[in-house]
């Protein structure tokens, strides 16, 4: 049934409540394509976090000698968890753990041009995730589910 919701909904009406809520056409582009979301099968880290306001992010990579090879996440949030969920899954492919360090909340929210201030903490969940998923990964602490 929730795959139903998606696809029966107004995505002009949709489009149009986002832009009055504050949310850059990019930043829609990015919620509703979505494209960095769901599960990776062959993913050796997976890190889930909730941040405060109970938006529940599950990151999974598949790291192979340094790099991120792919990324997928899973969200239950708002649209400004989903979109930056996005983008951050989206710079994360084929970096190395370094320089996916450097993905950081301003260019996260640089890239998404602009969401309301009040989602701000969206992009700080997304970046914490994603950081957790790849300290853990380096600290040998890989989490698979099986």
């Amino acid at each position: 049934m929730g795959s139903d919701i998606l696809q029966n909904y107004d995505a002009e009406a949709v489009k149009e409540m986002l832009q009055s809520s504050g949310y850059s056409d990019k930043a829609i582009k990015y919620y509703t394509e979505r494209k960095g979301m769901g599960k990776l099968d062959e993913a050796n880290q997976i890190t889930e976090l909730t941040g405060p306001c109970g938006d529940t992010m599950k990151v999974f990579l598949k790291i192979e000698d340094d790099k991120i090879q792919d990324a997928k996440i899973q969200v239950l949030g708002c649209p400004g968890a989903i979109s930056s969920a996005m983008v951050a899954m989206d710079m994360a492919k084929g970096k190395t753990l370094e320089e996916a360090k450097e993905i950081t909340e301003g260019v996260i929210f640089k890239e998404l041009e602009n969401i309301p201030d009040q989602k701000q903490h969206c992009i700080q969940l997304t970046v914490k995730t994603l950081q957790n998923a790849i300290e853990e990964y380096q600290k040998g602490n890989n989490h698979k589910e099986g």
